[in-house]
């Protein structure tokens, strides 16, 4: 699994975030050993973590709940936050 791959499984289960690299990143941070998964909107950015193992569920059409509920609760995070 690379990250393109996870970019746009994420981009298929909510095709209105946006384009990878624009709107949404995703990189694996080594440190932590998780996915991070950036969503920009309007020039506020946030972030979450994903674990590798429900990562690779989702990728391989298994199991999405985790990554679902993750990337709703950033989408709606971002959406409730004050325009500057």
């Amino acid at each position: 699994m690379n990250k393109e791959e996870l970019c746009e499984k994420i981009r298929k289960i909510y095709p209105g975030i946006g384009r990878c690299g624009i709107d949404l990143n995703v990189n694996y941070d080594d440190k932590i050993n998780q996915w991070c998964v950036s969503l920009i909107r309007d020039g506020k950015e946030l972030k979450t973590y994903l674990e590798t193992g429900d990562a690779e569920l989702c990728i391989d059409d298994k199991q999405c709940l985790s990554l679902g509920i993750e990337i709703t609760q950033l989408k709606d995070s971002i959406d409730r936050m004050p325009e500057y």
